[in-house]
């Protein structure tokens, strides 16, 4: 569909919904760390003045081209950075983790940064095998449920005789979300009354019968009375498309090398993927990217759109792996001016 036809049909407005930041902390080639940290900062704050509703941060492990593994650490340099943004994990991969580590961390955060901070949980290991054997961690992920009931022990209020609490942590009012890219996580947040996220950057086809599933099963809790779905997705924008296009070669360099199973840093985009991967290598990257936001402010908001209408979320994530910082800046801007442009559309 064109821009002008979704908004004859009014799903134009639909863009006026919370839309969010997630960061991987990209490491590129050339680059350093410390320059890696200085450009979430700035990313974070940028956010923050644009609007965005909150800015998360992912927990990998073993990945050259990722920085945020210590994802606890690098979330209280980023909200000591802003003021006002919510901030979070996106997620922490809680079988990696003793329950009461991550309470005693997120607690601390909440303590240091009121009502600003989100506990995103995932289940898979943010890893290879060998990783995730570093990290001490079984890999079926299946006992997931009662590691999550573990957790929310240690952020209720403490029991009369409770020996073993988490300080910081305990009474603590920190919103917990269920993170997936299958249906597992989809069900158990429906069950347990959570909200939830689901990976449509890397999992595409997965989408639409997880957030069925998660609105089926879903249960009232305390925490929340009606389903609450965000979608997270790739968005690469420029001010024009062919530009764009060009940035999101580095994103296809990047997930072409985890299929290879060779990840490095953040590769400069080039002019012909072509020469870089075998045809059967590039639909295995495609398929992995389907959903990807890739063009101009208008095919940002045709995409945006679509993917809103699609899936009906109530929030929308965007993650934008692109080499160039300051394009990587401008990406962000132009997703912020089409949710604006959106928004005074639908108030008039």
């Amino acid at each position: 569909m064109t821009a002008e036809v979704f908004e004859s049909l009014g799903m134009a407005s639909e863009i006026k919904i919370p839309i969010s930041v997630l960061d991987l902390v990209p490491v590129i080639e050339g680059g350093t760390l410390d320059e890696s940290f200085k450009n979430s900062v700035e990313l974070a704050r940028l956010a923050e003045r644009l609007g965005y509703n909150r800015y998360w941060l992912a927990e990998h492990h073993n990945m050259p081209g990722i920085a945020s593994a210590a994802t606890s650490v690098v979330i209280g340099h980023i909200a000591a950075a802003t003021k006002s943004i919510r901030v979070g994990a996106g997620g922490i991969m809680l079988p990696n983790h003793a329950p009461i580590v991550i309470a005693e961390q997120f607690g601390t955060l909440e303590s240091l940064f009121p009502g600003r901070i989100d506990l995103g949980i995932g289940r898979a290991p943010g890893s290879d095998r060998l990783t995730a054997h570093a990290l001490r961690r079984a890999l079926q992920g299946d006992d997931l449920p009662e590691l999550l009931r573990e957790l929310q022990f240690f952020f209720a209020e403490p029991e009369p005789g409770q020996r073993v609490q988490a300080v910081p942590g305990a009474g603590l009012d920190i919103p917990i979300w269920l993170l997936g890219s299958s249906d597992f996580s989809a069900r158990l947040a429906g069950r347990l009354g959570l909200p939830f996220a689901f990976a449509a950057h890397f999992s595409p086809e997965g989408t639409l019968p997880a957030l069925a599933i998660y609105r089926s099963e879903f249960r009232p809790s305390e925490k929340l009375e009606k389903p609450y779905a965000m979608v997270a997705v790739s968005v690469i924008a420029a001010d024009t498309t062919k530009q764009a296009e060009y940035l999101a070669t580095s994103q296809f360099q990047s997930f072409l090398n985890v299929i290879k199973n060779d990840p490095g840093r953040i590769q400069p985009p080039v002019d012909d993927m072509d020469k870089l991967w075998s045809p059967v290598e590039k639909q295995m990257v495609m398929s992995r990217l389907s959903a990807s936001v890739i063009g101009d402010k208008a095919r940002v908001r045709e995409g945006l759109s679509a993917l809103i209408y699609r899936t009906a979320a109530d929030e929308i994530m965007v993650s934008a792996i692109i080499y160039d910082h300051k394009a990587r800046l401008r990406s962000h801007e132009i997703v912020a001016e089409v949710r604006a442009e959106a928004s005074t559309t639908a108030a008039r």
